[in-house]
């Protein structure tokens, strides 16, 4: 009972004064009360059963209902009522959230507010119906009411503070849809909702969650919508000009600078990574464009260089970078988590490491110094521990170690070491990695081999590996290679293709050297893959260069360190794809054009943005962050990956080649990659070939949970096809998120259509998938898994010595110190492992697959309450399924002793690095 009165609009307050307007009214109308009289007694707000509830529902009730006691019903019938209408008062809660730290700025604005408020510049309401006046043809207005007791509770300090306003409406104002608000302080101020009480069809909830500013930054009146949800051609004829006002306001004009309180969404090129004005090695080129097809971000307006009209000036780290004010992040996760910490690793930590550690002391003398690094730390300068301490906000994940005047940076053990110290130098190790480490989304089934590339080979050599079957013979359990193919046991992770057009430019520079690597797997009886073979291959230089090699697992002491070197370039190879393409490109960035179209085409009232808001919450913030200190030239990704300042190249020249929006979907993705064959008759539409791949095992339950959800959700709006192709403002959101902001792919033959209700069911259940779980899978093993730089370095510094290499001997005389030299050194190392580990942890304010804001009142439509409800313990059914199979001894790949469990996917996390836990959306 408690759970339906709380989905059909229960009491907000308990002991409230006021009552149903209907009930008033009626009073009214017999003479039981005054005008504008209120009662003391309670409203009568009976609690619906279920039954009842779902009779409304398919009579086509959406809105809160609240039951009318027999009286009033009868007082309707009376004949005595007056023609004319009576005015009456209803009351609006308002809730506001407060910061919990100010500045003595704000605090000196606060309390100017507070006095100011007296004297009448107060933060003013103005109710809107969803009918017209049938004489003026505008919509139906209350008058306005400001916001009552604001000074007196200018100096309360809890999270949220509710204040009240009253306003007066006529009999026949009929049912509110929107609100205005406007903002006569100084100051903005961050409203979390307001409820309307007092009439008939019970409380009427506006979720707001956006910053309100003062009218002298933005004159304009601010819009809420009611919550609920309505097509574009249900739009009551009251909110119809508001509808379309609202939406012309967060597209902008397209022109001038953006200011930081500014709530505009528009599109640009990727035009602000370089800094040519500080040095022309700081130049990079603009991604997106005929020359570099890239998906757009969001504009900001700025000023071009001045070395470079084409290249937008820079913002640099502290000083914030515009995203519309309500996508900046809340103040919870600024000061607990990214925002803050991200900024600080980078602005203060990073630099201080520089200082600190000593050109003689560049590179790791043996494995303990690694191991230091967790158990002691990092010795810093005299003095310079203090400027790094006082500069970083809750630096949880270092320990802080005064010994006399000396200072240690100590490292979390990251979890691959916490099982088996040892694990990442086995072979199970290294393939187990493919399927259920931190990048399980490269791994295909090997269909041709030797397998070919799609390269030109005028300019790149010949297509043909250098695999041969006599390669792979002594490791296929007696099977030839046509009976492994035939048999669904070979695999492959293949960068070739991906690296070899930028090799030769990246290893001309200072301390980088790759390969282009392959690497074929053997699925053994076991159900566990081991390598077999691994292919390095470099530009030829010359027609009879040797410009390709292959590997084999070791048999003496001397081939077992080159194996290990040739696994660690394929793990640089790995890390610089994962982030570079699957992470960066195929989550965030791939992501943004359709967000920022959701905003500027569907209102705040359609359904489906309704459904898409909680899967695009901090997205463009952390997109804006990683343009400013990650992505851009000399940022954290150039730095620490191998292919420096040709990464962000590589990753448009995967979206150029292979980035298709109908391949993103889970089960399109595992069958394009040959890891499953589609089947009807398994619940998720696919049968995997290899059964015990983690990712795609629990990936498809979350994905198929998503799809029933969104199906369900989808069908309530949309029960034909002829809807979907009637609804303008869908329409002009998928349109404008492939003809703007895939600008460069829009003639592409692969994109979906949005003709019929599976195929939006689709769209939507894909760029879900991609928000929450996909992303969460990439995202957060990052400092588990690469925090121990040796099991996956994100950059090698030296290629494989070959017998008639001047290294060759120094190679032989100490393999270890060699190997040492390979890997990142120690700057590189701690920098790399600050910054994953910032972005690896979750933050206390994380919203989790399954879960909403304010999850009662996010919609007015009680039924797809309960569908969401019904979402939700499905989504906690999952996680107890992936606790079973992380308990399975026949499940090599998630148990076994110092294996980890595969818990990337399980659905909840508390914060911190935990290396599980699926948010809804991109929000580091």
């Amino acid at each position: 009972m408690a759970l339906t009165k709380e989905i059909m609009g229960g009491r907000l307050i308990d002991g409230s004064s006021f009552v149903p307007a209907s009930k008033m009214l009626m009073n009214q109308r017999v003479g039981m009360v005054k005008k504008n009289q209120f009662l003391a007694s309670p409203p009568v707000l009976l609690p619906l059963q279920q039954i009842r509830r779902k009779e409304q529902v398919k009579r086509g009730v959406k809105a809160p209902v609240a039951a009318i006691s027999e009286d009033i019903i009868m007082a309707g019938n009376n004949t005595s009522v007056p023609e004319k209408a009576v005015k009456f008062k209803v009351r609006a809660v308002v809730t506001v959230r407060n910061k919990h730290k100010e500045d003595l700025k704000e605090t000196i604005v606060k309390h100017l507010d507070a006095f100011t408020d007296k004297i009448g510049r107060n933060v003013v309401l103005e109710l809107i119906s969803t009918e017209v006046d049938p004489k003026s043809k505008e919509p139906k207005k209350s008058r306005e009411a400001a916001v009552r007791d604001w000074s007196k509770k200018s100096n309360v300090k809890a999270e949220r503070v509710h204040y009240t306003a009253e306003f007066t409406v006529d009999s026949n104002f009929g049912v509110p849809g929107a609100i205005t608000v406007s903002n006569k302080h100084q100051q903005e101020f961050f409203l979390e909702s307001i409820t309307i009480e007092g009439f008939a069809c019970g409380p009427v909830h506006f979720p707001c969650n956006s910053w309100v500013q003062s009218k002298k930054d933005h004159p304009g009146k601010r819009i809420f919508f009611s919550n609920k949800p309505y097509l574009p051609s249900e739009t009551p004829v009251g909110l119809r000009a508001l509808r379309e006002k609202e939406l012309s306001d967060l597209r902008g004009d397209g022109k001038g600078v953006r200011k930081l309180s500014d709530r505009i969404y528009d599109f640009d090129v990727y035009n602000d990574l370089g800094n040519p004005d500080k040095s022309m090695d700081l130049a990079r080129p603009t991604l997106g464009g005929k020359t570099i097809p890239y998906p757009r971000r969001c504009r900001t307006g700025r000023l071009p260089m001045d070395s470079d009209i084409t290249a937008e000036s820079r913002v640099e780290k502290p000083l914030p970078l515009y995203v519309p004010r309500d996508e900046q992040f809340e103040e919870s996760k600024q000061n607990t988590f990214s925002a803050g910490r991200l900024k600080a690793v980078l602005h203060n930590l990073i630099p201080s490491l520089k200082a600190s550690i000593s050109a003689d002391n560049h590179d790791f003398g043996g494995f303990s110094d690694i191991d230091i690094l967790y158990k002691e730390g990092l010795l810093l300068k005299v003095g310079l521990q203090d400027e790094i301490w006082n500069n970083l906000p809750l630096p949880k994940v270092f320990t802080k170690i005064q010994e006399s005047s000396e200072g240690l940076l100590k490292y979390d053990t990251p979890k691959i070491l916490s099982r088996d110290k040892f694990a990442w130098l086995r072979d199970d190790e290294f393939a187990r990695q493919a399927v259920s480490g931190v990048n399980p989304v490269s791994i295909e089934r090997l269909k041709v081999f030797p397998p070919k590339s799609n390269l030109d080979p005028e300019i790149y050599g010949p297509q043909e590996s250098a695999l041969k079957e006599e390669h792979l013979l002594g490791n296929l359990n007696g099977l030839s290679v046509s009976q492994a193919l035939k048999e669904n046991k070979l695999f492959i992770v293949d960068y070739h293709d991906v690296y070899l057009p930028f090799l030769d430019r990246m290893n001309a520079l200072d301390g980088r050297k790759a390969y282009a690597t392959r690497t074929i797997f053997f699925l053994t009886p076991l159900g566990t893959l081991k390598p077999i073979a691994i292919e390095l291959s470099l530009p030829p230089a010359g027609p009879n260069s040797r410009s390709k090699r292959v590997i084999t697992p070791p048999a003496d002491a001397t081939s077992n360190w080159i194996w290990q070197l040739a696994k660690s370039h394929v793990c640089s190879n790995d890390a610089g794809v994962h982030q570079l393409v699957n992470h960066w490109l195929r989550t965030h960035a791939s992501l943004e054009p359709f967000i920022l179209a959701a905003h500027r085409q569907l209102s705040a009232m359609h359904p489906i943005f309704k459904l898409l808001d909680p899967h695009m919450r901090y997205t463009l913030e952390i997109n804006a962050l990683a343009r400013q200190n990650l992505i851009n030239a000399d940022g954290v990704i150039e730095s620490c990956f191998t292919p420096g300042r040709y990464c962000m190249e590589i990753s448009a020249a995967a979206y150029k080649s292979s980035w298709r929006f109908d391949k993103e979907g889970l089960p399109a993705d595992l069958i394009r990659r040959g890891m499953a064959v589609p089947d009807p008759t398994q619940p998720h539409g696919v049968k995997l070939l290899l059964e015990d791949y983690p990712y795609a095992q629990d990936g498809l339950l979350i994905w198929s949970a998503i799809e029933n959800w969104v199906r369900t959700y989808v069908e309530r709006y949309y029960p034909n096809s002829s809807l979907v192709c009637e609804d303008k403002e869908l329409q002009a959101w998928y349109s404008e998120s492939i003809n703007v902001g895939h600008f460069d792919l829009r003639d592409a033959d692969w994109w979906p259509k949005l003709a019929t209700t599976d195929d939006l069911v689709s769209i939507l259940t894909t760029i879900i998938w991609l928000a929450s779980a996909q992303h969460a899978a990439l995202n957060f093993g990052q400092y588990p898994y690469s925090g121990y730089v040796p099991n996956r370095p994100p950059l090698m510094r030296r290629l494989i010595p070959e017998e008639n290499d001047p290294e060759h001997a120094n190679f032989l005389a100490d393999p270890q110190k060699y190997f040492l030299l390979a890997l990142p050194s120690l700057l590189q190392a701690t920098k790399f492992m600050a910054v994953v580990d910032t972005l690896s942890t979750h933050s206390p304010d994380e919203e989790y697959i399954g879960e909403r804001q304010q999850p009662s009142i996010w919609s007015g439509d009680a039924e797809m309450i309960e569908a969401f409800y019904e979402f939700s313990a499905e989504i906690q059914q999952i996680e107890k399924e992936i606790d079973r199979r992380n308990a399975d001894p026949s499940l090599k790949h998630r148990f076994g002793a110092g294996v980890l469990p595969y818990e990337l996917l399980a659905p909840s996390s508390g914060p911190g690095v935990t290396c599980r836990g699926v948010p809804n959306s991109v929000s580091i």
